[in-house]
């Protein structure tokens, strides 16, 4: 029973080791949280949460022949991915700066969560860093399918944890945020997401045999 409540535990530190370190998303959540208010932030944060809570699924099921593919096609996964990462920042730098007064607070939409997804899941360490966190907190063990469910949605409430956590920080100091701030903004998360991508295209060059 100790370890049944155990896996749920370990789960969420997964979930949360996974999300926590800066990354495109976590610039792009930042970005939505400050122009449009927390509930752009949590709907992005929650498409993160759910791209984690798959791979976290393909990791700890250890569904093998996915896995072997994932690894297998990085290349072509790092290169489009990155073009696509490079493609997203280039529109935010270019992206033009609203007052806050004028931005819609419910202007919130599913493709937040939608892109945050695809952000997430566009990136083909994360499945990868999944099988690492797993194997380093003694959970890479085959185990009941009900067990692994736990685990999962341990790691689905760690990764969204770290959303929830991030946008109420941002929403705090949103208040402080002028027009001019939001421009410089849009610039650094252009920037921080394009080269992003940038470094997956070159991290494909060394994959190509």
């Amino acid at each position: 029973m100790i370890l049944e409540l155990d896996l749920p535990l370990r789960g969420v530190a997964a979930g949360l080791i996974i999300a926590a370190p800066v990354g495109p998303v976590n610039v792009f959540c930042l970005q939505k949280t400050l122009e449009h208010g927390s509930k752009s932030g949590i709907l992005s944060g929650l498409g993160a949460a759910l791209a984690d809570m798959l791979y976290g699924g393909i990791a700890g099921f250890g569904i093998s022949l996915v896995i072997q593919f994932l690894i297998g096609e990085q290349f072509w996964i790092r290169l489009v991915g990155g073009i696509l990462l490079m493609g997203v920042g280039v529109i935010y730098y270019r992206k033009p700066a609203y007052a806050l007064k004028s931005a819609e607070a419910g202007k919130a939409s599913h493709s937040d969560l939608v892109t945050a997804f695809l952000l997430t899941a566009a990136n083909p360490s994360t499945v990868l860093s999944f099988l690492a966190v797993l194997a380093t907190l003694g959970m890479g063990q085959h185990r009941e399918i009900w067990q692994t469910s736990l685990l999962v949605a341990g790691i689905f409430c760690g990764s969204m944890a770290w959303w929830l956590t991030l946008v109420g920080i941002a929403n705090v100091f949103r208040s402080r945020v002028t027009q001019n701030t939001m421009r410089w903004m849009n610039r650094v998360a252009g920037i921080a997401i394009g080269t992003f991508g940038l470094v997956n295209v070159l991290l494909s060059r060394g994959l190509k045999h």
